[in-house]
């Protein structure tokens, strides 16, 4: 069984107990949920870069 085997047969063991997450973002200096964009910004979403900061030797996020 390889890696993604392995997930989806967890995800599907956990399904009943799974719910959704909202996903919020900033924009324009206010947080709004990424569902409600449209397909363009969703676009912009996802080509987004995501970092980690190390402050003092711990990782920020």
């Amino acid at each position: 069984m390889n890696k993604l085997q392995h997930h989806e047969a967890i995800l599907a063991q956990y399904q009943s107990q799974r719910s959704k997450c909202l996903v919020y973002t900033r924009v324009m200096g206010y947080h709004r949920p990424v569902e409600s964009f449209n397909i363009g910004k969703k676009g912009e979403h996802k080509q987004r870069t995501h970092f980690a900061e190390q402050h003092d030797g711990k990782t920020i996020i």
